[in-house]
């Protein structure tokens, strides 16, 4: 079995779960969504997604988080057990990772995904843990 299908497995001690993650820097309640496996770090204020790192932090134009690089706000939130992940007024597909869909589907208790909602993908699975830690750890002249 793949680490990446575990809900309880680590990258490098690192713990992992199914998450829904959106984009809110301008967009309302209909920006880009995806549902994957997130990795965390220790203290859980550092997340990595689908190849970016985000920091937990105060609310923020309707997100709970910042993409480190843009400092885009996004909204992270665990997956809904009844499937409601996107905010109720908000519109567009959600992409899912084709690797996590057995999981989605366990979690959820669909007995297929419901193609008008989601569209299937292949996210990136790779945490960028030594992009950040280079970053945060430069020194400055």
């Amino acid at each position: 079995m793949a680490l990446i299908e575990n809900c309880n497995s680590n990258i490098r001690g690192m713990k992992s779960r199914l998450m829904y993650v959106e984009l809110k820097t301008g967009y309302n309640d209909n920006g880009p969504a995806w549902i994957g496996k997130a990795f965390f770090s220790k203290t859980g204020k550092t997340v990595y997604f689908n190849g970016l790192v985000f920091l937990k932090g105060e609310r923020h134009s309707a997100g709970n988080h910042l993409e480190y690089i843009t400092g885009d706000s996004y909204w992270i939130s665990g997956v809904k057990k009844e499937g409601g992940d996107r905010h109720w007024a908000g519109g567009g597909k959600i992409q899912i990772d084709k690797n996590v869909l057995a999981e989605y589907l366990e979690i959820t208790e669909l007995p297929k995904l419901p193609l008008n909602i989601f569209e299937i993908v292949e996210l990136n699975n790779n945490p960028q843990i030594e992009l950040f830690n280079k970053i945060e750890n430069q020194k400055f002249l």
